[in-house]
């Protein structure tokens, strides 16, 4: 009878709800038209299947596997690939994911060669200060062998009241003998926003997603601790960033646009057409910007990218986006799951619709196949200053820039986890430092080499010479990783990228892309 009930609230949501923060910040949605016959007949015929089911079929059936694994997916997959259904668990760790904040030990963990290891410690956190690092083998978590748990298992056993302590039995490479560590678990809170000087005048600020409800909060404190108030220049970094809130894309994009100005509009069937404008920021105003994105851009970084696009306010680079400018709702249903069901579809603001079409091909296809839409001239638009824009087929770059693709060295390297297992060797069952400047040289590139003959990881003469620069960028990330955390890993690895320096030199178009939109506005202003 429960799983029935939460079946008929899935089927019957309807009435006005609260529409969380996943997409869309909170409104209220009402009932679409539908025919209460129809659905009265549908339910009818799905309560009836479901009850021959389970009096008939072969083996025993678990209705919440058949309800929740089942029916409500399989119905949200005949509407498009974004609609979605969370369990309670899927649902809470979403939750948490969105606040960016709780209570347990600050590190990532993963599975390795059947090994739960640490991925990264966050620094400053209970585990980086209590000395856990990358690398590090998880045996146990307060006495309870790790051996055969999954990752979401462990990092439940991590988790826990602020103030209390946990017991972390791990070993490192080289180490012989297991060492017990107790960590006091503390408030955790991420950040998914970094800024720093790529050189004087020129900052470069990343986010990774959208998620989170502090990511605009935590790009002012990064601004401010940078000084923006100095920045004669910006690389805005939205490469790989799936999207997420849609508040804080527009609270992103809308501080670097005039007060007042369109960020995004949504509208659907069961709601009324919505305008999200821009505030802006004073230091937001005057300085170029070039906005980094890839294949993996979607969602709010399409929107953040489509917004400054269509204001002439950046130049962008890079490859066309994903694609997707549908918004989901947040629909929570009994017993803790919850609906993402799509609701609107979002426009830029010269009204390009981004989304990819979806109807014509497999959810397989869609996400996974390589993508020939091309341009869609049945939706051309144009920025402020008349240039013009395409929209059905994610946000068109300004710029073309092709990243460099993987070769067959470096995917053995990428699939052995070999950088990985070298790091924990280099280091070998010592807490990794390294001195001040470090950076790999010929000695521990000799070093690599002799370690990939060790555990027999194939590679030829010419494939080492050939990606000798990879390499070493590879191996000083692993290193940098494991004595000073990602930030400085990462940032490190954007001091070199070729697309990063690349973005740099495009800074004058951004800067005449973005004049030239205020010359044009300014003789359109009545006199």
């Amino acid at each position: 009878m429960r799983i029935r009930n939460i079946l008929l609230v899935a089927l019957f949501t309807a009435g006005s709800v609260g529409l969380a923060l996943f997409y869309a910040p909170v409104v209220r949605v009402g009932a679409a038209a539908t025919s209460e016959d129809e659905l009265a007949r549908g339910v009818h015929s799905m309560a009836e299947a479901f009850a021959l089911v389970e009096k008939n079929f072969a083996d025993p059936v678990s209705s919440e596997r058949a309800i929740y694994e089942g029916a409500i997916p399989g119905m949200l997959q005949t509407l498009d690939p974004h609609s979605n259904f969370l369990d309670p668990t899927e649902f809470r760790d979403m939750q948490r994911r969105q606040r960016a904040q709780y209570f347990g030990v600050g590190m990532e963990i993963a599975v390795d060669e059947g090994k739960v290891v640490v991925h990264q410690p966050f620094p400053g956190s209970p585990a980086w200060n209590a000395g856990l690092r990358r690398g590090d083998v998880v045996a146990a978590v307060d006495g309870h062998d790790t051996k055969g748990m999954d990752t979401a298992d462990v990092a439940n056993l991590l988790r826990g009241p602020r103030g209390t302590p946990v017991s972390v039995t791990l070993q490192r490479q080289g180490g012989s003998e297991l060492q017990t560590i107790q960590v006091i678990r503390g408030e955790i809170q991420t950040s998914v926003v970094d800024a720093f000087w790529l050189k004087p005048g020129i900052a470069y600020l990343g986010i990774t997603t959208f998620e989170a409800e502090n990511v605009s909060q935590d790009l002012e404190a990064a601004l401010k601790a940078l000084g923006e108030q100095s920045v004669q220049g910006l690389v805005l970094d939205l490469r790989g960033n799936p999207g997420g809130l849609l508040n804080e894309a527009v609270a992103v994009a809308g501080r670097y646009l005039r007060n007042g100005q369109t960020v995004v509009s949504h509208r659907g069937r069961a709601e009324e057409e919505q305008i999200f404008r821009a505030k802006a920021q004073t230091y937001g105003q005057g300085y170029p910007i070039v906005v980094m994105v890839d294949r993996r851009s979607a969602s709010a970084s399409e929107i953040v990218s489509g917004a400054l696009q269509d204001h002439d306010r950046a130049w962008v680079i890079g490859e066309t986006t994903f694609g997707k400018g549908l918004v989901q709702g947040q629909f929570p249903l009994s017993e803790g799951a919850a609906l993402l069901l799509t609701i609107a579809h979002y426009y830029t603001p010269s009204g390009r619709l981004i989304q990819r079409d979806y109807q014509h091909r497999s959810f397989f296809d869609y996400y996974y196949a390589g993508r020939n839409d091309g341009v869609n001239l049945q939706d051309v638009k144009a920025t402020d200053s008349g240039r013009k824009v395409y929209g059905g087929g994610g946000i068109i770059p300004d710029e073309k820039y092709d990243p460099p693709k993987g070769n067959a060295f470096e995917r053995r390297m990428v699939v052995s986890n070999g950088f990985f297992h070298f790091g924990s060797v280099y280091f070998s069952g010592r807490s990794p430092v390294l001195p001040q400047g470090w950076m790999p040289d010929a000695e521990i590139l000799q070093r690599f080499r002799s370690f990939l003959d060790e555990q027999r990881i194939p590679y030829t003469d010419e494939e080492f010479t050939g990606n000798r620069q990879w390499t070493l960028d590879q191996l000083r990330w692993e290193m940098y990783s494991r004595a000073l955390g990602k930030k400085m890993a990462d940032r490190a690895a954007m001091q070199s990228d070729p697309e990063v320096n690349y973005a740099i030199q495009s800074l004058p178009k951004a800067q005449a892309l973005y004049q030239e939109a205020q010359r044009v506005l300014a003789q359109r202003r009545p006199r």
